[in-house]
């Protein structure tokens, strides 16, 4: 490994760190393709605990979950991202974030639909509902329901169920992330900060839509996960395969 090496791969790694995607159209995809420069990069995301997903026209830089100079506890997550208030919202936020992801990760029709359409506010709070009081239902004749996944589906649910229902006058009720609705835009806006989805008609009905790097995370990373597969899962309901156009 000579010094010109350790220069270019430097350079890429850093340029992953500073914009976490690197596009087919930049000089440091090629650069990085070189088997030496690869190598190196792929050694410096290992010690740093962060992790390349290579796709046909990008590579992404990640953090792994656990052991990473660059992973965060939630007191540095809540001082970041002020929408999280309490551990019980930033467990919503995940659920509603899970709940999003899994409607795009269904086949190849839904990620062609979603990435076309997107998926709106509502129908999003909708599909959310719908699977939480499914898991109320199962909390009733198992109250044990959710511990071997280590989710605390009765907070999840009771927090849940007494959050205000919004109406459509979403413009009254955005800035309040106490509310259904308010909850469901902060979540999309974690994934909007991360530059993986565009959000559209923010001040009428507004929608997520999936950006490729999304799409392509879930191919490449998230699928490689028992624990992304499992709650995946839990997030679907009988009633998925006859679900409404999500984009309403």
């Amino acid at each position: 490994m000579n010094a010109e090496t350790i220069k270019k791969a430097s350079a890429v790694y850093f340029s992953l760190l500073r914009d976490r995607v690197i596009e087919e159209n930049s000089e440091h995809f090629q650069t990085y393709f070189d088997p030496e420069v690869r190598q190196t990069v792929l050694l410096l995301a290992d010690e740093s605990g962060t992790y390349i997903i290579e796709s046909p026209k990008r590579i992404h830089l990640v953090v792994q979950p656990t052991g990473s100079v660059f992973a965060t506890n939630f007191t540095h997550m809540k001082e970041k991202h002020r929408q999280i208030e309490t551990k019980k919202h930033f467990h919503l936020i995940s659920v509603v974030i899970m709940s999003f992801l899994a409607s795009i990760d269904r086949n190849q029709a839904a990620k062609i639909r979603t990435k076309r359409e997107g998926i709106s506010y509502y129908a999003l709070e909708r599909q959310v509902n719908d699977f939480i009081m499914n898991w109320e239902s199962i909390l009733k004749a198992k109250p044990t329901f959710g511990e071997e996944e280590r989710i605390d589906m009765k907070e999840v649910v009771t927090t849940w169920k007494y959050m205000e229902v919004e109406t459509d006058d979403f413009g009254a009720k955005k800035a309040n992330r106490r509310t259904r609705i308010g909850l469901i835009a902060s979540a999309m806006r974690l994934l909007e900060t991360e530059g993986l989805i565009v959000i559209l008609d923010r001040d009428d009905i507004p929608k997520a839509i999936p950006k490729q790097e999304l799409i392509e995370r879930i191919e490449y990373l998230y699928h490689d996960y028992d624990r992304y597969e499992l709650l995946k899962k839990l997030m679907t309901t009988e009633d998925d395969e006859h679900a409404e156009n999500p984009s309403n």
